[in-house]
């Protein structure tokens, strides 16, 4: 049978979004709703048409333009950009509304109104890599508007897309006589006042490898490098779901250091060819600029951990030249001694800041692949014990009481292995806290971790959420803003929903439903979240919403209430239970 035909054209598309859209909607999501409502009436939605650009779609921070010629997507992206820097000039830096835009020519398949293909997802992806405010386009589209638009174009070289199978040349545009938007002068959020001790920033390093597929070895290397940085307490080392946000960016060291509050920056590359592996670090100082270290570090797989602590120890050592090897040597713990177990664990990793049941199950194997080859993975262990308490999270076992044994199970092995290990202790500290276990035993775990490693980012917001099942709701906020300190560019939703369940606990109510909502709308997977938000908006009065979250909560899973046991104040469970009860449509 004939397939049928598919519509495809020549279309110049445009890609924008909101820059830090879920810390303004978390500091004042009314607030921001609104204003966003009015650029897009007042300025947005009027420039794509004077430009003649098709909206395709929108979601909450952003939209997609079709535009049948680079001439007008171009102007129009550049005189939106304009509208938006008056508007911001008389607004305060942290709540300015700033937009990011990419730009790409080429085929698209067109669908029922949409647009997909290679064509949209370039233009998707350097909308990522332009800072807030600035504009990013491909070589094609550099090719057809040269000459026809009095803009200069900042050749910012050939940009590895994620996705994207070939290399794409990358320029930064802004008009004749401005700024550029990588100008560290330029106006931008407010720069961090520096520690009380040296502070580093470890960016993402380079995949030198050829093969896309080596991505996830590479921010293996990187996070293993943080790790080993983050246990020398002398040193303040900003968490890596910060120095994160920066992957795939062409960025300012100056910039990164008045952004995340740091003095130093690490960046470098990794490059893995069968069973060997080169790292390449450089150390600059990221108020002048100036390059402190540079070297390169070559070894076999089997040798990827000494690699790693070479890093560590010699940046350490350019920072302060009194620290003593031996307090490196005796901090770190070799993670494994078999690289397959290794390749596993990294590749399991990304999968635990998902909360989708899916993600969480393929993480389950890996992992469980990675302790059959090493039982005594401590990582491994920790990491899938915190899997099977995100099954019980998310209300998904069909025995409750395994799954719980399980991940007990899980945590103790893993305790039993690394006692001193930081980045053990803490999850399992929660997981067993979270499974039943005695609150206070957990509590210790937590600030056992803390006191090993007063740098671990996810320590600190572990113990926000350990502090308020200890009914301890002001000291659980305390916590999450450290742990905020640590990780400045942090977007994990997760953090908004502890935040606001620290709220729901202290009956600010209010407040707390702000958090919940962006929460909820960074991570619609995360079920906490609607059984939270969902009693908020009860005990508000808010019960036809209440009752909606409570519908969107059982096409994810049928427990919509589940055990609140560990949460130690009766008064704090009846507050939860009431308000899912009314939620529910049950009587009090």
């Amino acid at each position: 049978m004939e397939q049928p035909r598919v519509e495809r054209r020549l279309a110049a598309v445009l890609a924008a979004d909101v820059a830090g859209y879920s810390r303004l909607i978390g500091a004042d999501e009314a607030g921001t709703l609104t204003r966003l409502r009015a650029v897009r009436g007042d300025l947005i939605d009027r420039k794509i048409a004077e430009n003649r650009g098709r909206i395709v779609k929108t979601t909450g921070d952003g939209l997609l333009v079709e535009f049948s010629s680079v001439v007008d997507a171009l102007r129009c992206a550049i005189e939106v950009q304009a509208g938006m820097s008056e508007r911001n000039a008389a607004v305060p830096a942290d709540r300015r509304i700033e937009w990011r835009i990419g730009i790409n020519v080429g085929d698209v398949v067109v669908e029922e109104g949409d647009i997909f293909g290679d064509g949209v997802n370039v233009a998707a992806r350097l909308e990522g890599l332009a800072e807030p405010g600035s504009i990013c386009v491909s070589a094609r589209v550099q090719e057809d508007a040269a000459g026809r638009l009095d803009l200069a174009f900042e050749d910012m070289g050939e940009q590895a897309l994620k996705n994207i199978a070939r290399p794409v040349r990358v320029y930064r545009v802004h008009p004749v006589g401005a700024a550029s938007a990588a100008d560290p002068s330029a106006p931008g959020l407010p720069a961090l006042p520096l520690p009380d001790k040296p502070s580093i920033a470890v960016l993402p390093f380079q995949n030198m490898s050829g093969d896309p597929e080596q991505e996830y070895f590479a921010d293996g290397m990187v996070e293993e490098i943080i790790t080993a940085l983050s246990r020398i307490r002398w040193l303040f080392v900003i968490a890596r779901n910060s120095s994160f946000t920066y992957k795939g960016q062409a960025v300012d060291v100056k910039q990164v250091g008045r952004e995340l509050g740091v003095r130093y920056v690490l960046e470098g590359s990794v490059r893995k060819a069968g069973q060997r592996v080169r790292i390449t670090g450089q150390l600059i100082d990221a108020e002048t600029g100036a390059h402190l270290w540079a070297d390169r570090f070559d070894g076999s797989l089997e040798d990827v951990f000494d690699l790693q602590d070479q890093v560590a120890s010699s940046v350490a050592a350019v920072i302060e030249p009194t620290l003593e090897g031996a307090e490196l040597r005796r901090s770190r713990e070799r993670p494994t001694k078999d690289f397959t177990a290794y390749d596993l664990y990294l590749r399991a990793l990304p999968n635990h800041l998902s909360f989708d049941r899916n993600q969480i199950t393929q993480a389950l194997d890996l992992l469980g692949r990675a302790i059959d080859l090493d039982p005594q993975f401590a990582p491994a262990l920790a990491l899938a014990a915190w899997h099977h308490q995100q099954i019980d999270v998310g209300g998904w076992s069909e025995d409750r009481e395994a799954n719980r044994r399980a991940g007990i199970e899980l945590a103790r092995r893993a305790l039993q292995v690394a006692r001193d290990d930081p980045s053990v202790l803490a999850p399992v500290a929660h997981v067993l806290a979270h499974l039943g276990e005695d609150i206070n035993a957990a509590l210790a775990l937590i600030d056992r971790a803390l006191f090993l490693n007063p740098n671990f980012a996810r320590g600190w917001y572990w113990s926000g959420i350990l502090r308020y099942f200890a009914v301890q709701p002001a000291l659980s906020l305390e916590h999450f803003d450290k742990y905020l300190r640590l990780s400045p560019r942090d977007r994990w939703p997760a953090y908004l929903a502890g935040i606001g369940i620290a709220l729901f606990l202290s009956r600010r109510f209010d407040e707390a439903a702000t958090k919940l909502q962006a929460a909820l709308q960074e991570l619609p997977s995360f079920t906490q979240t609607y059984r939270f938000l969902a009693a908020c908006y009860a005990h508000m009065g808010r019960l036809d919403e209440a009752r909606e979250l409570v519908k969107r909560l059982r096409l994810i899973t049928p427990a919509v209430v589940t055990d609140f046991s560990r949460y130690q104040n009766p008064e704090q469970r009846e507050l939860i239970l009431s308000g899912l009860r009314l939620a529910m449509g049950e009587e009090t």
